[in-house]
């Protein structure tokens, strides 16, 4: 039985825990800011990479600029399976069917770089 409510005991202390350092962060926040800001008019405006927002706040995104992301987070996740596979290629027990299957992850990959070369999309100007 002690064990059973032990286990809710450590949960609660954590959660006491937790909402003690929340608190003390929120009070040492109110107590270390300034009490006016330095100026009040800019603490209104918006901000954007350190530039003064101009014209409209209606701005239209051209999509390439995800699909360019998008391409370098597939490529991200590419390297980070190929790293392992490459480290333990050259132990023992490595065998016919790991490569195989890389092989295939590789090809998967390799159509979409295909895909994306014949669509134009890895270009830069259009």
């Amino acid at each position: 039985m002690t064990g059973y409510l032990g286990s809710y005991a450590t949960l609660g202390l954590l959660l006491l825990a937790s909402v003690l350092v929340f608190v003390g962060a929120f009070s040492a926040n109110r107590v270390l800011r300034p009490a006016r800001p330095a100026d009040p008019v800019g603490k209104r405006t918006s901000y954007e990479c350190g530039l003064d927002p101009v014209g409209s706040d209606w701005a239209q995104m051209q999509i390439r600029y995800y699909v360019y992301a998008y391409l370098y987070v597939l490529f991200a996740v590419e390297a980070v399976f190929l790293f392992p596979w490459a480290v333990v290629f050259d132990r023992p027990g490595f065998g016919v069917t790991t490569v195989v299957e890389m092989a295939v992850f590789v090809g998967v990959l390799a159509l979409g770089i295909l895909y994306a070369w014949r669509k134009n999309i890895l270009r830069w100007t259009q």
